[in-house]
């Protein structure tokens, strides 16, 4: 059985980083990706599609740091849904992306340039978990007991 996702996409918030009570970082961020297709009287159409993205460790650090909102970044990971009671006894469900490997496709704006521009002009950067770029997914070796949220 296989559970991998890839996605490119445009980050909707800056990463928010906490860390568990045994003190292993965690960042979350949200990533937008886009559909666009002609129907069939030939109008061009759009969909947004927002992903919950959850890094652990080493990765969740660097998202920390390198990453805002608007960027252009790779991410590859597994798909994870949590069911949960919230504080009035009501069931919640969330379905997230944990991430093992991202990659920063357009770099940090400080100079006003939005990401479409940058993309044009950046190649990819590859960041995976330990802080090295690499070609190889990497396993994050996170179980659903080690998420605090």
């Amino acid at each position: 059985m296989v559970n991998r996702v890839i996605l490119v996409g445009h980050l909707g918030r800056d990463p928010e980083m906490r860390y568990t009570s045994s003190g292993t970082p965690v960042t979350n961020f949200s990533l937008a990706t886009n559909e666009r297709w002609n129907d069939q009287k030939g109008e061009r159409q759009e969909r947004t599609e927002w992903h919950k993205i959850v890094t652990w460790n080493k990765l969740a650090e660097i998202s920390n740091q390198y990453l805002t909102k608007g960027q252009l970044v790779f991410i590859e990971g597994r798909i994870q849904t949590r069911e949960w009671d919230d504080r009035d006894g009501n069931k919640r469900r969330t379905t997230e992306i944990i991430a093992s490997d991202m990659r920063m496709m357009s770099p940090r704006s400080s100079d006003g340039v939005g990401p479409q521009e940058q993309e044009k002009e950046q190649e990819p950067v590859g960041v995976a978990e330990g802080g090295k770029a690499t070609e190889e997914p990497m396993d994050a070796g996170v179980t659903e007991d080690d998420i605090p949220f």
